[in-house]
């Protein structure tokens, strides 16, 4: 996997939207953030833009998204909102200058498709807060993501939980939203998880989806060679008038009883407040005790 260099001051970082529109209103409290950081702000082309949901066309946000990558003034390059969309512009883009001049990428939700296609590629990423909502998160979400930029490489502790598994493990550790990993299953941006550690967090789903997406993801063989799973917040999750009958925690873990893997709930990432930044494709090791959770990298 090749790891971008981290961010010096005076680097530029571009603001793009992949995704939902969003307005350059919108970005204020992360344009100052930046600066506060020592960094310049670039606003992309795609900033501003509508077509109904989106923030323009799919060939206006991949245009903007290639014009970041090959620009080779910016070193990092951040999405401004997700909700849905950057899966539609995957196949507009050509990733390939990556390879030779790697920069980070950074966001997470919808995002997930970018980090699971620049993941195919061997190309790590920064699975981290949005653009568009950074000043409603707390302190350790802003402070992990710019010590990730910055080349610090952070070691998260975190609570035990009733359904974790205990054990030790290493392994690359990937992941993101289920629903974007479910839509990716069996395309060439579909995650390979093989002596991988996954990690999994979701939103505003009813219950019976989590339990058939993590059907599904048992069934293609997703969770045989894993070697650890964890997972962040299952968030504002939906049931119907008839009830599913268990919580998001407890699907999950029947879906992965047959397996031997560790298994380590409430990492502080995903869309809650404190959404801790994380490297996406770095090899780290994993240790799930009685007493709590432990995540470095290697």
């Amino acid at each position: 996997m090749l790891k971008p260099p981290q961010l010096h001051k005076g680097d530029k970082v571009a603001i793009i939207a992949t995704a939902r529109k969003v307005t350059l209103a919108d970005l204020q409290p992360a344009i100052q953030l930046l600066e506060s950081w020592g960094f310049q702000p670039v606003i992309g082309t795609s900033i501003g833009l509508k077509q109904n949901q989106f923030a323009g066309s799919d060939q206006a946000r991949a245009a903007d998204l290639q014009a970041q990558i090959n620009n080779p003034e910016i070193k990092a390059i951040w999405c401004a909102k997700g909700g849905y969309g950057s899966v539609r512009i995957l196949d507009l883009v050509d990733f390939s200058s990556l390879l030779t001049q790697p920069k980070w990428l950074i966001g997470y939700s919808d995002v997930t498709a970018l980090h699971a296609h620049l993941n195919r590629l061997g190309v790590m990423s920064v699975h981290g807060q949005m653009a568009v909502g950074v000043d409603q998160k707390s302190a350790e979400s802003i402070l992990s993501l710019e010590q990730l930029l910055k080349g610090k490489e952070l070691t998260y502790t975190f609570k035990p939980s009733h359904f974790n598994r205990k054990g030790q493990a290493t392994g690359k550790l990937i992941g993101g939203n289920l629903s974007v990993i479910y839509s990716l299953c069996g395309s060439n941006s579909a995650l390979i998880s093989e002596n991988s550690i996954l990690f999994l967090e979701d939103l505003d789903e009813y219950l019976y989806h989590i339990d058939r997406m993590m059907q599904n993801l048992k069934r293609n063989g997703y969770l045989n060679q894993l070697s650890a799973l964890i997972i962040g917040g299952m968030t504002e999750m939906n049931d119907n008038e008839i009830p599913f009958g268990q919580t998001a925690e407890e699907i999950i873990s029947e879906a992965v009883a047959e397996f031997n893997f560790p298994v380590c709930f409430n990492f502080p990432s995903g869309h809650i407040i404190n959404n801790q930044a994380f490297i996406h494709g770095h090899q780290v090791s994993v240790e799930v005790t009685d007493q709590v959770s432990k995540i470095s990298y290697l």
